[in-house]
Formats: structure tokens, sequence, C-alpha cells
């Protein structure tokens, strides 16, 4: 049972009014506003705020009275300018306004501790806050860049935080396809075009960007180029505007990288030509995590363990995890995770990797459906292993939430004074 505040339309109210009822849910407020519904969680303290998406009622200073008070917001979104609003303001709990109470109600017994918002130092005027960067790189021979980069930032947003995932792979860019969206729509390139005019604006980022939607782990997406040939757009000082303005904008940008650590400035006439490994180079050099990953099988570590010199040149390991897919028996034989640890512990020096196990049937039907493991195989094991990865490795542990009260288990009978 949870006390909730109601700040919906009038059909939508009386659609979930009596489901809310039924399921043992007391409603302490009922209004129209945000202002209205600022003033109720200071008379009744709701744990929960059930509100329209729109623009009259979720706002910035609603979300931070939230935070303030302990109480969840749940938006109900009717359209996708409602979804716009409430992913502007960093809010992923979002319900289509027309689904059954059910998907409200599974929000609302989740727990999950869900961030400051626009409540934190960094969301008030005047103040720039600074985004993670997040490079996922790897050598030659497809290693899994593109696919660890989506599943990465599905798990960051699933955890509440805003996320952007940019390709920024000038050789074969692959998130648009891998993701079912069109390839040939504005993405990375037209960013940096504008961010090489000074001119990349947050509503123009809202603009060139694709939204991967999903319940619980939507996620900016900055698709790559459609055909190589276009590499010159994506020089190093419109890529550095980019990443950086994109810092300002969500909390985690991720990036997915191409394989090449060449710097070819010796065998080029121009030194201030553009190069064909900007982007990439780039990118590693302006993330604060460097995820580093290969294939595990001897083909692809011994590809792994060549480049991993080159990487140690262009980032300091101590801020890489290395991280090695397809983890399988038939590839390395009997305790495959035992001799892929050994093997990188033996000829790299590197301890400690993450191993994602083989998982193809989840792998393909994420592919075929355009979607993240989380949504597509949500028990994969391969999924599993990148969330475990994210929640202890990439993200910050969660500070324990501060004037929540302590709801009931509902299968718990609260004493009675006889």
């Amino acid at each position: 049972m949870a006390t909730i505040a109601l700040a919906l339309d009038r059909n939508t109210e009386d659609r979930l009014l009596i489901d809310i009822i039924e399921q043992g849910h007391v409603i302490v407020a009922r209004s129209t506003t945000a202002g209205e519904v600022i003033l109720a969680l200071r008379q009744c303290a709701p744990e929960v705020v059930i509100v329209g998406a729109g623009r009259s009622t979720l706002t910035a200073e609603l979300i931070t009275a939230c935070d303030a008070h302990g109480a969840r917001v749940i938006a109900l979104a009717a359209n996708d300018q409602d979804r716009r609003n409430a992913a502007g303001l960093g809010l992923f709990d979002v319900v289509d306004a027309a689904a059954d109470w059910a998907e409200t109600e599974a929000l609302i017994g989740a727990g999950v501790a869900i961030p400051l918002r626009v409540g934190d130092p960094a969301g008030l005027p005047g103040t720039k806050r600074q985004g993670t960067v997040i490079a996922v790189w790897g050598p030659a021979g497809a290693p899994g860049r593109t696919t660890l980069a989506i599943n990465i930032a599905a798990e960051i947003a699933a955890a509440g935080h805003t996320v952007a995932l940019a390709d920024i792979d000038t050789y074969s860019g692959s998130v648009a396809p891998s993701l079912g969206m069109l390839d040939e729509a504005p993405g990375f390139a037209a960013a940096c075009r504008l961010g090489g005019s000074d001119s990349f604006t947050r509503s123009e980022f809202e603009r060139i960007a694709q939204r991967y939607n999903s319940p619980q782990g939507a996620f900016w997406v900055l698709t790559g180029i459609g055909r190589p040939s276009r590499w010159p757009e994506l020089s190093t000082e419109r890529v550095t505007r980019t990443i950086n303005a994109l810092r300002i904008w969500v909390d985690y940008v991720v990036l997915d990288t191409g394989f090449s650590l060449e710097s070819d400035e010796e065998i080029s006439s121009d030194l201030f030509a553009p190069r064909r490994n900007a982007a990439t180079l780039t990118g590693l050099g302006l993330a604060d995590h460097v995820v580093a990953c290969g294939l595990a099988d001897p083909v692809g570590m011994a590809r792994f363990l060549r480049a991993w010199v080159d990487l140690a040149e262009v980032v300091t390991t101590d801020q890489v995890s290395v991280v090695m897919n397809r983890v399988r028996r038939g590839a390395v034989g009997l305790d495959a995770n035992g001799q892929v640890v050994s093997a990188l512990r033996r000829f790299g020096g590197i301890e400690s990797p993450i191993l994602v196990p083989q998982d193809q049937v989840s792998t393909d039907a994420a592919i075929v459906a355009g979607r993240t493991l989380r949504d597509a195989a949500p028990k994969s094991p391969a999924r599993t292993s990148i969330r475990r990865f994210v929640r202890t490795e990439l993200l910050p542990v969660p500070a324990p939430a501060t004037g929540r009260r302590r709801r009931e288990s509902r299968w718990r009978r609260p004493a009675v004074a006889t």
C-alpha cells in the first residue's frame, strides 16, 4: 500500500481510480497543476506522485520538490511531446497514458533508488554539470563493441540516469542498424557540424538525436555516419565540442568508438588535415572510463593483446576495464573462464577481466527485434553479466535514501491495538 497524489486529466484519472483503490493504495491529493501538487507534498507527504507528463503538470520545480520530500514521481505520457518533456527533465519513470494500471503498479513496487535529477547542484541555473564519458573500444575483428556499448547505455538508463549513446566509429557505424534506426538520419556527424559553429544547443540535440524508447531504459542515440567516406566531418575540434556539450545535458555519454588507434600525422604532408582516427582518439582521450573489449577465443585474444599495447599509449590503464565477449568452452577448452583469465594475466598483465558468456540466441533475438538485451532477453546470461559490470564498475554506489518513510510489506498485516 502506498499514499499517492494524482495530477492527471479527468479522463485518465477516472479510468485508473478504481484500480488504484482496489489495490489498497490511499489517494491523499488530487490536483490539476504542478503548484497544487507541490502544496500537497508539504501538507500530505505522499510516497508517490503520479502526474501527466505535459508541461503544465510535470515541471522542474515539481521534481525538485518531490526529491526534497522523498516522493517518487511517475509520469503518464500521452504523446511524443510529453515524453520529450519528461526526458528533458531527466525523468524516466514514464508510462503510456493509455496503459493499464498494472504497468504503473509495477513501477511503484519496484523500489529502485533514483538519483536526484534537477535538484542537484549541477541542475541549478548558472552551473554546468559534468556528465561521465564512457568510451567502448575494441580491436579489429568485430569483438562486440557496438553490442556492448548499446547494452551499457541501456543498463545505465535503467538505473535512472540520463544517457546519450554516440556512434563515433569512422569505419563502420553499427548502432543504427543494431537498434532498427535510420542510419541516414542526422546523427553524430550533424552534431559535429553544429558544434563546429557553436550552434549545438539542447533543442538541436533533441531534434538530431533519435530516441530508443523503453519502459525502464530509454536513452538518446546519435547515430554514426552512413558512408565511411564522410569521416572528415568528424574532426578533433568538432568531436571535442560535441562531447563536452553532451556532458552538460546528460549524466552519462557512452561512445561506440572505432578500432584503429593509428595516428597518421607522420604519413601526411599536411599536419592540419583531418585524421581518419581523430574521432576515436579524441573520444578515448576525453573519456572518464574506457571499456576495452575483445573476443574470448585464440584469434580474438591475440588481436586484443597486440592492440592492448597500443591502447596503453593512448590512455592510462587504471581507467580501463577489460571485457571479454563470447566466453565459451568450445573455443578455449575446459574451464573457459579460467583459461581466458590466465591468458590475459600471463600475456597482458591484465587482472580481473569481466567475462560475458556466449549467448547467441539472445543476441540474435535482440538484433532481429532492434532492441537491447534488457528488452529482448532480460534473463540472458550475457545481459546479466553486463548489468553486473555496469552496477559494480561504472555506476557509483547510491547513497542511503533519506527522508523516505518505510512502506510496510503488502503481505504483512499492521498490528491493531485491542
